[in-house]
Formats: C-alpha cells, sequence, structure tokens
C-alpha cells in the first residue's frame, strides 16, 4: 500500500473516546496510520476533560471536532481500512456501508464521561481511557499488517477487543 491505513473511531456522541483514540493514532502511528473518529449522533462538542488530557499530553487538539459518521460516506471521503467502535452503544446500531468494505472489530470501553465523583476522580476516568487505548492502538499499530490474511488479521483485531488486561486499572 503506498498510502497510510485510514482507521476510523467510532462512538455515539463522538465527544471523548473516539476523540482521544483519533488523537492517539494519529501520533503513535504517525506516517503509517491516518486516524479519524466519528459519531453515530455526535454531540456536536468535545467533552472539555478529554481536550484538557490530550493538551496535558502535548496532544495538538486544535482541528479536533465532533462529527457524524454520514461524512466518512460522502464522496470524496477517505477510504478507510480499519472501522473500530470503542462504545458498545455505537457497536449495537446499524452501521452505515462503508466504501472499500474496511475490516470492523468492537473495541468497547467504559464512558469516562459517566464518571462519578470529584473532579480527581473524573479525570482519573479519562485517564484510564487514555491508558486503555494507547495500550490497544499500541498493540494494532505494532501488527505485520502485510502479512497477515484476512482471517488473521481480523481475529486479531477482535483479540485486542476483548483484552481483559487493560479494563481495570492495576492497584498500586
Amino acid at each position: 500500500m503506498n498510502r497510510p491505513y485510514n482507521v476510523l473511531f467510532l462512538c455515539t456522541h463522538n465527544s471523548a473516546r473516539s476523540i482521544i483514540a483519533e488523537a492517539i493514532i494519529n501520533r503513535v502511528g504517525a506516517g503509517k496510520f491516518k486516524g479519524y473518529s466519528a459519531g453515530s449522533m455526535p454531540s456536536g462538542k468535545i467533552q472539555p476533560q478529554a481536550i484538557a488530557l490530550l493538551k496535558k499530553l502535548n496532544y495538538d487538539t486544535s482541528t479536533m471536532r465532533s462529527k457524524s459518521w454520514e461524512e466518512f460516506t460522502a464522496p470524496g471521503a477517505p477510504d478507510l481500512d480499519f472501522v473500530f467502535t470503542v462504545c458498545d452503544n455505537a457497536a449495537n446500531e446499524v452501521c452505515p456501508i462503508w466504501p472499500g468494505q474496511p475490516m470492523t472489530a468492537h473495541w468497547g470501553l467504559p464512558d469516562p464521561s459517566e464518571g462519578q465523583g470529584n473532579e480527581v476522580e473524573r479525570a482519573l476516568a479519562f485517564a484510564d481511557t487514555y491508558r486503555m487505548l494507547n495500550n490497544r492502538i499500541g498493540i494494532f499499530t505494532s501488527l505485520p499488517l502485510a502479512s497477515l490474511d484476512q482471517l488473521s488479521l481480523k481475529k486479531q483485531l477482535d483479540d485486542i477487543g476483548r483484552s481483559k488486561t487493560d479494563i481495570t486499572r492495576e492497584k498500586a
């Protein structure tokens, strides 16, 4: 392939998890992957805690926005190679037919914006989401994509989403 792999992360509101995933893959997979995010019912705004976390980690958030997945089915949209749902609601929705029949997998994570508690505890929920997505995306970007057949690749993608090691924070 003579272009980066295009990866779309989906969530219902495109306001936290999918936005964080887009940022991570564009840093971790720079040159090899181009990340995008969208929502089935976008909120039109990104969660302030997600932006604060990404800025704290030196991500450029200036071009990030909450957008509809319909943008990726329109003429002129990037040809998608991979589509990952990162929330349970989006996984249960009927997704559009993606041009090019990309590989898909469900990488569901808890919604950090539903975190309870004080400001520190809510910030921790976003940090956990970042950590889990960073782990999964790191594994994904290190896969030898060119040497895997479709069936093996699909199994690897599904296994990343089922990873239990990143679901609960280790107690230090």
